[in-house]
């Protein structure tokens, strides 16, 4: 783990954005997304979507290949944000497949193992979305598993990209509830300002990547803001005492990680996962200097009275 004051290390060296680390009985399975144009990403060297990374301790990390068999080209070209959650002795991966930043909606696939290889259940989740991108399956102490992700919104104050939530109906399909529990509320949250998008301007704001913890009977929603791009992006979080919401913000605007010069760029779209001490860490992606990769960074998640921080970061 890097000190307070110098630039963060990363726990696995090549590309590897949109980090989601499995708790496994053999140790840790990581998740990530490579680009098509990063070398070796798009469609792995065995022909799958999604790097696969193991691990003992959450240190030394093996690359072990791709994760999902890839569907047909006019799906889409680009893979984001693969999630798995473990029911019933089968693996479920989320994700997102689309052309770019376009027709993103969001699918799952089904395997035996933690490691794959998955197979693409046949479901488009969203249908009736204009893009969703980034979920996050969550199971409730009741049992009752929801599925958190990011979707457009083109009314409101801040137009953009929100957080929404339904329940999931098995592991494969939706409820067809969906409701938007989080909006974007502050300038950090800006993508791009007078983004054509929908035949329109806007300036478009972004909240995505979400990840749920329960602690103490609450609710915690971490949420990335701003854009990925640069060094805008950050993750903040919301509390609640209920799956589906009210979801309030802290009373003083607070990031669990942003963008520290010297240290940092563009920290995000995270995860949570036990370490081998029983204490949590918080997984995220952030780019290397030349801003020409994104890698998987793991630092200690502290619970505090003020809510969650990670030592280094402070507003």
């Amino acid at each position: 783990m890097s000190s307070d004051h110098e630039e963060r290390r990363p726990a696995f060296d090549g590309y590897f954005a949109d980090p989601f680390v499995l708790r496994t009985g053999g140790g840790y399975v990581g998740y990530g997304t490579v680009p098509p144009e990063v070398p070796g990403g798009g469609a792995r060297r065995d022909g799958r979507e999604f790097r696969l990374l193991t691990s003992d301790d959450l240190t030394r990390w093996t690359d072990v290949g791709g994760a999902l068999e890839r569907l047909p080209a006019e799906a889409g070209a680009d893979y984001w944000a693969p999630e798995v959650a473990e029911h019933d002795g089968r693996f479920y991966l989320y994700y997102s497949v689309g052309h770019g930043d376009a027709g993103h909606h969001l699918r799952v696939a089904v395997a035996d193992q933690a490691t794959g290889p998955f197979v693409d259940s046949g479901v488009d989740l969203t249908p009736d979305e204009l893009f969703a991108i980034d979920p996050h399956p969550f199971r409730d102490a009741d049992g009752t598993w929801y599925l958190f992700f990011a979707r457009d919104e083109l009314e409101g104050e801040r137009v953009g990209t929100m957080l929404a939530v339904d329940r999931l109906e098995g592991m494969t399909a939706l409820a067809g509830e969906a409701r938007t529990i989080l909006r974007p509320d502050a300038d950090w949250q800006v993508y791009q300002r007078a983004r054509s998008m929908y035949g329109q301007v806007y300036d478009w704001h972004t909240l995505e990547g979400p990840f749920v913890r329960r602690r103490d009977g609450r609710f915690y929603l971490f949420f990335s803001g701003g854009s990925w791009l640069n060094e805008t992006y950050g993750v903040a979080w919301a509390e609640a005492d209920h799956p589906l919401g009210p979801w309030e913000r802290p009373a003083e605007p607070r990031r669990v990680l942003h963008s520290v010069e010297g240290r940092v760029i563009g920290p995000g779209h995270n995860s949570i996962v036990t370490g081998p001490d029983g204490q949590d860490r918080i997984v995220y992606h952030a780019w290397d200097r030349a801003q020409t990769m994104r890698r998987m960074f793991i630092e200690r998640l502290r619970w505090t009275d003020g809510g969650p921080r990670v030592d280094g970061f402070t507003g």
